[in-house]
């Protein structure tokens, strides 16, 4: 019975995204092809065309799927709608799974289009003092993240989780913007 979600199913998708994964490494998107997936996950074409419209539509839902997974830190918070500004906790997890995240931004992750924009009037009169203008600084916080992130990710590494934070803080308080980080 070919059911969606069948064992034999769920196997082939895992392993043609593991074999995506390891080549997005040294690749280029646009230096990866079908063929190369396939040869190298040892599943058939029509396999990969059962799961995925083509290259793109892949990287689309690993790139998704990792997404949701890095929510799953955020669980409790997400279902109590109440946000901690723990960005060390995400910092730490970022750190513990690098070639994750090297992979998630090389597929051109941004946190500008995946970061929650709700934020409680309430949340934003705590920390800003102000509801007007919220929408600028959210889009602003986000660009920030994600270009922390990003030279991070760069930088190999190199500044532990704490390090970051701490860079994040000190742009706040320049501002004097009252965040608990």
């Amino acid at each position: 019975m070919n059911t969606p979600n069948n064992k034999r199913k769920r196997n082939s998708q895992e392993r043609i995204e593991r074999v995506f994964i390891n080549l997005i490494q040294t690749k280029n998107i646009n230096e990866i092809s079908v063929s190369e997936i396939v040869k190298l996950a040892g599943v058939n074409r029509s396999t990969f065309y059962a799961n995925y419209i083509d290259i793109f539509d892949l990287e689309e839902k690993i790139r998704d799927g990792m997404f949701l997974n890095m929510l799953e830190l955020y669980k409790e918070e997400s279902i109590m709608h109440k946000h901690s500004y723990d960005y060390l906790k995400l910092f730490r997890h970022i750190k513990d799974n690098q070639i994750y995240y090297k992979t998630l931004f090389k597929l051109n992750f941004d946190f500008t289009k995946y970061y929650d924009n709700h934020l409680e009037d309430e949340e934003a009169l705590k920390y800003y003092g102000t509801t007007k203008n919220i929408d600028y600084h959210i889009a602003f916080f986000k660009a920030g993240i994600n270009a922390i992130l990003t030279k991070w990710i760069e930088n190999d590494f190199h500044e532990t989780p704490e390090e970051i934070s701490e860079i994040l803080r000190t742009e706040y308080q320049k501002n004097n913007i009252k965040i608990d980080l």
